[in-house]
C-alpha cells in the first residue's frame, strides 16, 4: 500500500482511530493501577445513590448520606450494581472507563469543528488536541474514583458538539443541531446541576450560525424549548419523587422558592 493510499485510509478513519485509541488509553488506567480508589464521597453516597436509583428508600431512610442523599441518584447505579457484584476493582475501573470513553467522540468533533483541514497535519492536530482535553490533572484522576463528573459531562460535550456542527460542515441543518445540542444540554442539567454554568453559554452557538436575525432568534428559542423538554424528561421522575415527599422537586435546593407554591396549595409535605 502505497503512502498516499495510507494517509487516505487513515483521514477516512480519522474519528474511529481516535475514539479507538482514546477507549483503548482509558481502559489501561485502571488495569495499570489494578485497583479502583474508594474514596470518602464513595462511602458517604455513592453506593447508597446507587441503591436508591434500584430501590427508592423515601419511606425508610432520611438523609441517610447527608442531603447528598437527594442528588439525582441514576448515574450512580452502574458502581452500585459493580460493588454488589464483588468484580476487582481493576474490572470496575475497566467498566467504568469504557462508559468514560463515550466522552471521545463529542470532543473529537468539537476539535474538527476548530482544527478544519483533510490533511495529516490536521488531523494530527485534532489528535493532539484530544488527546489534551483529557490529560489535565483532574480528568484523570477521575478513572481512579467513583465520582461520575466525566460521565455526567458527556450529553454536554454531545450538546457543544452539535451545537458546532454547522461551523464546520455549513451543508448541516442549523436548526436540527441547535434543537439536539438544547435536548442534551438538558439531560447534562439534569445530570448534574452544576453543568448549568456552561449550559448558559450554549446560546451564543446556537445564535452564531448563518441565516437572519429572526431565523437566529427562532432557532434559539426552539433550541430553549428542547433543553426544557430534555431536563423535564430525564429529571422528571426523580423530580416528581422529590415533589412527591418533600414538596420540592430539587429538594433541599430552593425550598424557598417552593414555599409559596406549596402555600398556595394548602399543602404540607
Amino acid at each position: 500500500m502505497r503512502e498516499t493510499d495510507t494517509t487516505r485510509w487513515v483521514l477516512r478513519r480519522e474519528g474511529w482511530l481516535v475514539c479507538l485509541a482514546g477507549t483503548l488509553a482509558f481502559v489501561a488506567i485502571p488495569l495499570w493501577l489494578g485497583y479502583l480508589g474508594i474514596s470518602w464521597d464513595a462511602l458517604n453516597h455513592h453506593i447508597y445513590l446507587g441503591w436508591t436509583a434500584e430501590h427508592p428508600r423515601f419511606d425508610r431512610d432520611y438523609v441517610a448520606a447527608a442531603y447528598q442523599s437527594y442528588q439525582f441518584p441514576y448515574l450512580y447505579w452502574p458502581f452500585y450494581k459493580l460493588a454488589m457484584s464483588g468484580v476487582s476493582g481493576a474490572t470496575a475501573g475497566m467498566v467504568l472507563a469504557l462508559l468514560h470513553a463515550l466522552a471521545i467522540p463529542p470532543v473529537w468533533l468539537i476539535a474538527r469543528a476548530t482544527i478544519p483541514g483533510e490533511d495529516m497535519f490536521a488531523a494530527g492536530m485534532r489528535t493532539i488536541a484530544v488527546a489534551l482535553a483529557f490529560m489535565s490533572g483532574l480528568v484523570l484522576s477521575l478513572f481512579d474514583t467513583t465520582a461520575n463528573d466525566l460521565l455526567a459531562s458527556i450529553p454536554l460535550l454531545w450538546a457543544y458538539a452539535l451545537a458546532l456542527q454547522p461551523i464546520a460542515d455549513p451543508k448541516a441543518s442549523a436548526l436540527r443541531g441547535a434543537v439536539l445540542s438544547g435536548a442534551l444540554a438538558g439531560v447534562a442539567l439534569a445530570f448534574k446541576l452544576s453543568n448549568g454554568f456552561l449550559v448558559v453559554a450554549l446560546p451564543v452557538l446556537w445564535l452564531w450560525t448563518g441565516g437572519s436575525l429572526p431565523a437566529r432568534a427562532g432557532r434559539c428559542i426552539v433550541a430553549g424549548c428542547a433543553l426544557l423538554a430534555g431536563f423535564v424528561a430525564c429529571y422528571g421522575y426523580w423530580g416528581w419523587q422529590l415533589w412527591t415527599h418533600f414538596g420540592n422537586p430539587m429538594y433541599p435546593l430552593y425550598d424557598g422558592v417552593f414555599e409559596p407554591m406549596r402555600a398556595f396549595l394548602g399543602w404540607q409535605p
